[in-house]
């Protein structure tokens, strides 16, 4: 088992860590598009109108999730550094009320009596600490080891190259003797496979297994394009 890393109270992490983007940008690039693709392919559309849709959506809707990105962890940082400035200004405006609020804090965790005084003591003698333990208890917020620039190219780029999957048989329709419904399977076999890659992935982050946490992307991608698939499907008896 690996040793769990030293890090002092207060202190923010070095790197940004970017695979949480990544399975955001990859999960969403693969579904939207996919499901742009299924819902064209139910209608029994050209493939141009494919491509055409299936760009549209990969480098619009890639764009869009990489500026909500930014502006999301942006915000968040300044909210946190604001809080944060506020709060080392009441330790020196009102020390007593702060120290109390610990106080108050340190008796929810079992502290009593002289074990109270003294834990009370400890987390007010350094004011990083001090600081952190309200932002955490106070205000439920902790740094997030984020960058809005580079989550928001992270976001971007994963976007595009996952998303970019459902689209390409189709564009190599031209070269192949494959009919469209032929290409549709061959489309939806490497998008399934791209999103159970990306769900392994995100297995990383929860408790579950590899196997299972790839399967349950692939099945949601699957479900939201067969729901796409035969809403196409359905309009275009309605409208012809």
């Amino acid at each position: 088992m690996k040793e769990h890393p030293k890090v002092k109270i207060g202190e923010k992490p070095e790197h940004y860590n970017w695979l949480p983007d990544f399975v955001y940008g990859g999960i969403d690039g693969a579904v939207t598009t996919f499901a742009v693709v299924a819902g064209v392919q139910g209608a029994a559309l050209a493939t141009p109108l494919i491509l055409i849709l299936g760009f549209a959506n990969l480098f619009a809707d890639g764009f869009s999730m990489s500026v909500g990105k930014y502006l999301s962890d942006k915000s968040h940082r300044e909210q946190y550094e604001r809080i944060r400035e506020i709060e080392f200004r009441h330790l020196k405006e009102k020390p007593h009320h702060e120290k109390k609020e610990v106080e108050e804090i340190l008796a929810l965790y079992g502290f009593k009596g002289k074990d109270l005084t003294r834990a009370t003591e400890i987390v007010t003698s350094d004011p990083e600490g001090w600081v952190d333990i309200m932002m955490r208890r106070e205000f439920n917020m902790t740094h997030e080891n984020t960058d809005p620039l580079k989550g928001a190219a992270t976001t971007f780029l994963s976007f595009v190259l996952i998303g970019f999957i459902p689209l390409f048989s189709y564009l190599l329709k031209p070269l192949t003797s494959l009919s469209n419904n032929h290409t549709f399977v061959l489309t939806s076999f490497l998008t399934l496979a791209a999103l159970f890659f990306v769900g392994t992935v995100k297995s990383r982050f929860s408790a579950k297994s590899w196997i299972y946490s790839g399967l349950q992307t692939s099945i949601i991608g699957g479900a939201a394009a067969s729901i796409a698939y035969f809403t196409g499907y359905f309009l275009k008896i309605l409208i012809t």
